[in-house]
């Protein structure tokens, strides 16, 4: 229990941005990668599963560490696939297995469609595309009136209709959920009645509502690409995210690739509620069961 992880951080210079990651132990490479969550969501399962894995790990463009050229450039699954390309090549590492969480899961299967021989296995936690279900224009309408509302300053409004679309309950849903993407509950452990925002979360909030949330959202995936390519395609969702908006995608995203969802502990970012509790079933899927 007292077991320390070495952890070598580095940046990469790619186009219009540089890159934060971090590298930790040995054995066969596994990426983890969020959107917005950045790298340090994903450290303690990363320092988990260090054990026996090389884990990648590293902010998405515009959050956190990693800082864009002009601040105000949207993020587009392409362009943080081909960011994750760079890195892997940096690294001369893989091909990986690449768990990618919300808006990560859809950055790992845009990296599957772009470079499959970087990517041996994609795990898609609970991918947010709008573009696999039934009612996508309501659903494409909903992301633009959220976006609409945050810029119109009304921060706790927007929050409030990404809850609601996201079909997500908490008892006091008027708070405002954490800038990384973790709903009310989540943050308030983490950050308990802070006398002032922080700045960055700040600046990651406003950065994943204005520029990173429409090209997440409205990605349209190719299935046919992706049923025919060489990446093992793994669709998860959590046992505690049932009826909620990540459900449903990744249902219907399961469905198009003729596969079945993969069940993983807790909801919608288990792995940074419980990491431990998460670690044994990643486990197990990264080694096909």
């Amino acid at each position: 229990m007292n077991h320390t992880t070495t952890v070598t951080t580095g940046s990469l210079r790619v186009p219009d941005a540089t890159l934060h990651y971090e590298v930790r132990g040995q054995g066969p490479l596994v990426v983890l990668v969020g959107a917005p969550m950045h790298a340090v969501f994903f450290a303690p399962l990363a320092d988990l599963l260090a054990a026996d894995h090389t884990v990648l790990t590293t902010d998405p463009r515009g959050l956190n560490r990693s800082l864009l050229d002009d601040p105000d450039q949207d993020s587009t699954p392409e362009m943080r696939a081909d960011d994750l390309s760079r890195l892997l090549a940096h690294l001369d590492a893989g091909p990986a297995a690449v768990f990618g969480s919300s808006g990560g899961a859809v950055t790992a299967l845009a990296l599957a469609l772009a470079h499959p021989e970087q990517v041996h296995t994609v795990i898609a936690h609970e991918p947010p595309l709008n573009r696999v279900l039934d009612d996508r224009e309501a659903r494409d309408a909903a992301v633009e009136d959220i976006i609409a509302t945050y810029a119109s300053g009304d921060v706790g409004g927007a929050w409030t209709k990404f809850l609601v679309n996201a079909n997500i309950t908490f008892p006091e849903t008027e708070e405002s959920a954490d800038a990384h993407g973790a709903p009310p509950t989540e943050a308030a452990d983490a950050h308990a009645t802070p006398a002032e925002p922080d700045p960055q979360q700040v600046a990651d909030e406003r950065f994943w509502f204005l520029h990173e949330m429409r090209a997440t959202t409205h990605w349209q995936p190719d299935v046919a690409a992706l049923r025919a390519g060489p990446t093992r395609i793994v669709v998860g969702v959590g046992k505690e995210s049932a009826g909620q908006f990540c459900d449903l995608t990744s249902a219907a995203l399961a469905a198009a690739l003729g596969t079945e969802p993969t069940f993983f502990p807790g909801g919608h970012i288990a792995f940074a509620d419980d990491p431990a509790g998460f670690l044994p079933r990643l486990r197990e899927v990264l080694r096909g069961n």
